[in-house]
């Protein structure tokens, strides 16, 4: 079976999710020799769409199920090894995640016998990037693995960071293939992982939940009082912009292409500004970036 690139997103990030797919794509020597799929939410509200508007455990903390938010894909990084029938291997990446080096690299890594590797933050692994031998994950079943949440046998938290998993089935990855806001010169994924400065973000109203999970943290208790009183996203303000103007040119110079090639068309780009997925200055940002290096 053909090695896959995933990328899972849901209707807010499809945008982001689509440059991700062609940073694949463009910057691998290779791309002739894997595939590149889009994992969304909207095919398979099956799964999500009954669980809208109940509770479930994060971070120590009761939390409301929103598929409007803008991170309920999240659940969807582990579906890749159903999706390939338990064969092969996969990539999967957040869609707001790009490729910067060859991909390639990464899916022919020699895996040591491993079922799962990718970065560790803070030291947990981080499975927003992953590297799966998806004959070694059986056990991954997203449609029960989700409905667990709800009857308070999994902790979302726990989930995203590999806490169920064998911790020696985990390989370690290199930090740059999943460099979290930092675009240098051995970066080989960069991360736009800072919602607050997401680069096509810039200006538009606040659509995620913060963090509450430090109960000794003033800070939390205030975002869990916000919440209470005023709503998932009540006085949270708008997206900034990213401090790192190297970062915005690298995705709008990527967004530009996929808008010269097709893969992104102006009414598909439009759309996104109207519904606030995509700053609105997204068009005259195109037209004034520099064009990239081109692919080694």
């Amino acid at each position: 079976m053909r090695p896959k690139v995933f990328i899972h997103t849901n209707h807010k990030q499809r945008l982001g999710a689509l440059v991700s797919a062609h940073s694949m794509r463009r910057n691998s020597a290779h791309a002739d020799t894997f595939d590149v799929e889009l994992i969304e939410l909207k095919d398979h509200m099956n799964i999500f769409g009954k669980y809208e508007g109940r509770d479930y455990l994060r971070d120590g903390v009761s939390r409301t199920w929103l598929n409007e938010d803008l991170q309920s894909f999240t659940p969807l990084r582990f579906m890749p090894p159903e999706l390939m029938g338990y064969e092969g291997r996969a990539v999967v990446v957040d869609p707001d995640v790009f490729a910067v080096g060859d991909v390639h690299e990464l899916l022919s890594k020699d895996m040591e016998g491993k079922a799962v590797w990718c970065v560790y933050r803070a030291g947990h692994p981080a499975s927003s990037v992953m590297l799966m031998d998806c004959a070694k994950l059986k056990h991954w079943k997203v449609a029960e693995d989700f409905d667990a949440l709800f009857r308070r046998e999994r902790e979302y938290k726990t989930w995203m960071n590999l806490g169920y998993e064998d911790e020696s089935t985990l390989g370690k990855l290199e930090p740059v293939w999943n460099d979290f806001d930092r675009l240098a010169a051995d970066t080989r994924m960069i991360h736009n992982t800072r919602r607050k400065t997401q680069p096509w973000k810039s200006g538009l109203p606040v659509d995620f939940v913060p963090a509450e999970n430090n109960p000794y943290s003033p800070l939390s208790w205030i975002m869990f009082a916000r919440r209470k009183l005023f709503g998932p996203y009540g006085l949270l303000g708008t997206y900034k912009d990213h401090p790192d103007k190297n970062q915005e040119n690298f995705f709008f110079g990527l967004l530009k292409e996929c808008v010269d090639n097709g893969t992104v068309t102006r009414p598909m780009l439009e759309e996104a500004m109207a519904q606030n997925h995509v700053r609105h200055d997204a068009l005259e940002v195109i037209r004034r970036v520099p064009d990239l290096p081109k692919a080694a």
